[in-house]
């Protein structure tokens, strides 16, 4: 079946509403959002739109509310939005996939892009109601832009990657214990069998009100970084300490079977591990397509400079990274270039390749 593209669709990721780290918090930068959304029939909002790892979703979404509603306002009259839900903010969808999996008859599989349709009171219907509920389409795991164009938050990698993030590690411990089909994962529903758990401790860790420490593991690549010209001798040997003590641990865990797992968790690792790690889950999960725009690394690419090759899956497929809305000081730092400052976005014109712009650069 042919899918119409509207005349101009704009995809955003990573916002990361309600929980005071989203650089949309400044009425400014929300006002360069919503001038290209003013421009836009079609707004993708694919995942991670609000934090429900910060605190209670009742009080995520109370701060959330204001922002989500001046977005949805700036859409034109006609316009439609696309929601779709990432790892922060896969409690949205919680309550319908477990509704699913008790329904009788049970439902057809969940596919690429299977429409979720929330019940008053939950979560998801109150960002959708905030959105403009009228005009709001959820989809997941990701929503088709046209033929050959596909869009997903790209949580999916987390299954694959070689990098011991700390999320890794632990859905890497869920597979183990529960088992996973020979060969891995095959569909859409094998991957929520090993990453809904992980994610529902964390959702029910931040209901009872603390905070999960963002940032833990990329703290952890700067102490174990190579050590920098004119570092004091004793700041390089305990850093190098750390390092050997690091890959012993990875080692280690390699041996409980949750691997493969690499010792490098420099940015560049970071990248290449989560772009190979894209493609192998868009193999598993059957997405037929020329090009898929991604989020959830938070970084943004391929950018001038990049090499185009990693960003090209082993089967062909073309990625694009539309970068995310929050301030990631201990990645980005100072540099006003980086890939990951905020602003990025992904724009698709009605016969047009999708583009890769920053909102903010302007």
């Amino acid at each position: 079946m042919s899918r119409k593209r509207p005349a101009r669709t704009l995809i955003v990721s990573d916002l990361h509403l309600g929980a005071g780290q989203s650089a949309l918090d400044d009425e400014r930068v929300c006002a360069r959002l919503e001038a290209a959304v003013a421009e836009s029939e079609r707004l993708v909002l694919l995942g991670d739109t609000v934090e429900l790892r910060a605190r209670p979703w009742r009080e995520v979404l109370r701060a959330a509310t204001p922002t989500l509603q001046s977005l949805g306002e700036a859409l034109p009259a006609g316009g439609s939005i696309v929601l779709v839900a990432g790892n922060h903010d896969h409690g949205l969808l919680a309550p319908a996939l477990a509704r699913r999996a008790v329904a009788e008859p049970p439902p057809p599989p969940l596919g690429s892009a299977t429409e979720i349709e929330p019940l008053g009171g939950e979560p998801l219907a109150r960002v959708c109601a905030a959105l403009g509920a009228e005009r709001v389409r959820v989809r997941y795991p990701g929503v088709w832009l046209a033929d050959d164009v596909y869009a997903t938050h790209g949580h999916h990698l987390d299954r694959h990657t070689t990098v011991p993030m700390l999320e890794r590690l632990a859905i890497g411990a869920v597979a183990r214990r529960a088992g996973e089909p020979d060969g891995g994962p095959a569909c859409a529903e094998d991957y929520e069998a090993v990453l809904g758990p992980v994610y529902a401790l964390l959702d029910a860790y931040a209901a009872t009100g603390a905070r999960i420490r963002h940032g833990a593991s990329v703290a952890a690549w700067r102490a174990l970084h190579p050590a920098e010209p004119g570092e004091a001798l004793p700041r390089r040997l305990r850093r190098s300490a750390l390092r050997g003590a690091f890959a012993g641990a990875v080692a280690a865990l390699q041996r409980t079977g949750i691997g493969p797992l690499g010792s490098d968790i420099s940015p560049e690792a970071l990248r290449h591990s989560a772009l190979a790690a894209l493609g192998e889950a868009l193999l598993r999960l059957r997405i037929d397509a020329r090009l898929v725009v991604f989020g959830h690394t938070h970084r943004a690419g391929p950018l001038p400079g990049d090499d185009p090759a990693p960003w090209r899956t082993a089967t062909g497929v073309q990625l694009r990274n539309c970068g995310c809305w929050v301030r990631e000081e201990t990645l980005a730092g100072e540099n006003r270039r980086s890939p990951y400052r905020p602003g990025f976005c992904v724009r698709l014109d009605d016969g047009g390749e999708p583009a890769l712009v920053n909102l903010l650069d302007v």
